[in-house]
């Protein structure tokens, strides 16, 4: 088997493998300003996708530019998902480089989509592949790839504990290779209720002294994890931005979460916004908590909440997930300031970050791998994938990381 790394190694962001020259990973994007895309234009028999986030599946319509139509492969979650993304970034950035499809493509994406369960293995470009519920969001995979004399472990990105709307991965399919996410190789996550609990009392607090909290999350995954602790700890909130959309989807797939009642329970609880005639700015002088897009300031209904509230010191701003270097939310962290709708703006509400993270931290990835002590490892999209395959090695693994560019037989 040979692998050849697009993007994703050495990084986080624009996942693709092409594996055999014939069957591709993953085609997403690394959001910046201007956003990255995979390094070579690839013409793929077939597509598999493994999760619906922008970072694996952002770039994906492009592969049916022109007479292309490889078939692509999914979990239902993931098909819609995708759609979603593809729909909101043609929305924002059609037409210029910063979006590398048309409308066209992504209909066309309708046409070829074949979508897949959890272990029911099918065919694609002459290998044999089985989806692995990953545990990261709901439809989120790992993939094993066979081509007959290898077999493939695309772990993609995974969580090995349970959140409130997936439960942790316990899948560990035979493989003779591993290909590891490594996002979180050098962190130790603090226990998911420690963290539910500190920004349950800090939202209370807030909310006692007569602030407004506004929530910054992303749209898949995190907004509907956000709703359930939300309910979960009975504090009222509203939703807005791409996350109601998302939401809905995932009451439609109820297989595809840990608990579908809880879900109905959390949807309940929380007022969706439609941001008609200046709503939004009427909630944001309410003393409630605003769930809304983006997770990292960039974009979305944020643009509106976080001026409305920025100047008031009994105002919070809870960020509840990782914040990429150069966006609009890593500099508010860093610097207490942030380039917001293309204003830079000062901002004297209360800035606090909590770690909802829907990756395995280094126990997890370690637990996960301890049953591929046989196994080689590949280390892929992390900041620190050398650093990670050293110590892997040092702990007796058959590891290495490669680099985007580079090609690997196995």
């Amino acid at each position: 088997m040979n692998v050849r790394f697009l993007g994703g190694a050495r990084e986080v962001g624009r996942s693709a493998i092409l594996v055999n020259d014939r069957l591709l990973l993953d085609y997403g994007m690394l959001t910046g300003n201007p956003p990255r895309f995979p390094v070579d234009d690839v013409d793929p028999e077939a597509v598999v996708v493994s999760h619906g986030h922008l970072d694996h599946v952002g770039a994906v319509p492009s592969l049916l530019s022109g007479d292309r139509r490889p078939p692509i492969h999914w979990t239902p979650p993931t098909r819609e998902l995708a759609l979603t993304l593809a729909r909101d970034t043609l929305k924002l950035h059609g037409g210029t480089y910063d979006c590398p499809f048309t409308e066209t493509e992504i209909r066309r994406v309708t046409q070829v989509s074949e979508t897949h369960g959890y272990r029911e293995s099918f065919e694609a470009a002459g290998h044999e592949i089985t989806f692995y519920n990953a545990g990261h969001i709901p439809g989120s995979a790992h993939v094993l790839v066979d081509d007959g004399d290898t077999r493939l472990l695309y772990t993609s990105d995974f969580h090995t504990d349970d959140q409130r709307l997936v439960s942790g991965t316990t899948a560990r399919p035979d493989a003779d290779v591993v290909l590891c996410e490594s996002t979180y190789s050098d962190v130790e996550h603090e226990a998911r209720a420690a963290i539910e609990d500190r920004f349950a009392e800090s939202v209370r607090t807030t909310i006692w002294q007569g602030g407004t909290v506004v929530v910054p999350a992303f749209a898949i995954g995190r907004t509907q994890e956000m709703l359930l602790v939300c309910e979960a700890n009975d504090l009222d909130c509203y939703v807005d931005g791409m996350g109601k959309q998302v939401t809905r989807m995932l009451r439609r797939n109820p297989e595809f979460v840990r608990d579908a009642d809880a879900l109905q329970r959390a949807k309940s609880n929380a007022r969706f916004v439609d941001g008609a005639d200046g709503q939004r700015r009427r909630i944001a002088d309410q003393n409630t908590v605003i769930v809304t897009t983006s997770g990292m300031l960039s974009g979305g209904p944020a643009m509106t909440y976080i001026p409305a509230v920025r100047q008031r010191p009994t105002n919070k701003i809870a960020m509840t997930g990782y914040q990429v270097e150069g966006t609009p939310g890593r500099d508010l962290l860093d610097t207490g300031s942030a380039e917001i709708d293309g204003r830079r703006m000062p901002v004297s509400a209360q800035v606090e970050s909590y770690d909802f993270s829907a990756h395995a931290d280094r126990d997890g990835i370690l637990e996960f791998l301890d049953a591929y002590r046989d196994a080689r490892v590949l280390v892929n999209h992390g900041d620190r994938c050398e650093a990670f395959a050293e110590e892997l090695r040092a702990d007796g693994f058959e590891a290495t990381a490669p680099a985007v560019g580079d090609e690997a037989g196995i």
